[in-house]
């Protein structure tokens, strides 16, 4: 891997299970690979359930329409969060999306986003990856925060492009309207 962060374009992830907490509020340990099996996936990492930023970033999510109305990409979150909260904040929020408990940053080392925050948390840098069912990342985006890389917010329109690029869908762009 080169010296910026993240598994770079064109690469293929490794396999990697973690609990997966669904909108249904059922968990099952989750192999990344099982997901692919049911198509592309956009793997959003964040730092914590319930921080201001990220509930800021999931609403995006949820109210950016084009990622609900369209199958062709299942949107995943990534967090520290343990299962517990992670059905919290979904059923807090009304998110139709399943979320990784990744409390051991199993996921986030595989992506290599993991970092410590100001050398003594680890955390995983706020981050997506657009993974086609080969699990070839094909589009992704790290924070650049100079001090606290978990204060962006991803690029949605970006990341809608590079879903209409590499996967097709035919919505277009309602941002919940």
């Amino acid at each position: 891997m080169s010296d910026a962060p993240g598994v770079a374009v064109g690469e293929h992830v490794g396999d990697v299970a973690e609990t997966l907490v669904y909108p249904d509020a059922s968990a099952a340990e989750t192999r990344l690979s099982d997901l692919l099996d049911d198509g592309p996936v956009l793997l959003t990492f964040y730092t914590n359930d319930f921080s201001p930023d990220c509930i800021k970033e999931w609403c995006s999510f949820r109210d950016y329409d084009w990622f609900t109305s369209d199958d062709s990409v299942q949107v995943v979150g990534v967090s520290k969060s343990r299962a517990f909260t992670h059905r919290k904040f979904i059923d807090h929020l009304g998110l139709q999306f399943p979320l990784y408990a990744d409390t051991d940053l199993a996921l986030a080392e595989a992506f290599d986003v993991d970092y410590r925050a100001f050398k003594l948390v680890p955390r995983a840098r706020r981050s997506c990856f657009l993974l086609g069912e080969d699990g070839v990342v094909r589009y992704k985006w790290i924070s650049e925060h100079p001090l606290d890389p978990t204060r962006d917010q991803p690029p949605i329109s970006d990341i809608h492009d590079a879903i209409v690029e590499e996967f097709g869908g035919d919505g277009p762009e309602t941002f919940g309207l």
